[in-house]
């Protein structure tokens, strides 16, 4: 990625992201709307989050569905449906194969690697953020119920200029 695309990233957050990213999903405006991490920063530390949500519209749309309590549904309704409860493991075994596919050297994450993913995948509905960064990126059944209850983003123009750090690279 280059200097002014990790500055839009930068822009977006508010803070300069950690470790080596990619544009994995661009908005209506050509802008980044999901970065794909290396799944290890600079040190080697690994970095569990796969796919992040950085489209300032749609990380408020994801954390107004969060603090409204949605996620207890959307639980519930993995409880209840077997269907979709396949698809969202399914979902987390691909979140994992990816991921370690990108991953080189360093420690490992804790735990199983099967076991440890993002947003609460596979029984838990942890994160909406990761999640609808995952369905944006791949596919994730959670993450596509969510965007479909947040509805269109209603995004008024571009969030960052197109050279956010300026023609001499400033910060």
């Amino acid at each position: 990625m280059d200097r002014r695309e990790r500055g839009l990233v930068a822009c977006q957050l508010g803070r300069d992201p950690r470790g080596e990213i990619a544009i994995a999903v661009r908005c209506v405006h050509g802008l980044p709307a999901v970065v794909r991490t290396s799944g290890r920063l600079e040190d080697g530390t690994p970095f569990p989050t796969l796919y992040y949500l950085v489209c300032p519209v749609a990380v408020r749309a994801a954390g107004g569905l969060e603090a409204s309590g949605r996620m207890r549904r959307y639980e519930a309704r993995l409880r209840d449906d077997a269907a979709l409860a396949a698809e969202y493991r399914r979902a987390h075994e691909r979140y994992i194969e990816r991921r370690e596919s990108l991953r080189s050297g360093g420690a490992e994450l804790p735990g199983p690697a099967s076991t440890v993913s993002a947003g609460g995948m596979p029984a838990r509905v942890k994160c909406l953020h990761a999640l609808v960064a995952h369905d944006l990126a791949e596919s994730n059944p959670i993450g596509r119920l969510a965007r479909q209850d947040i509805g269109p983003l209603s995004c008024p123009g571009p969030c960052c200029p197109s050279d956010p750090r300026g023609d001499r690279g400033r910060r």
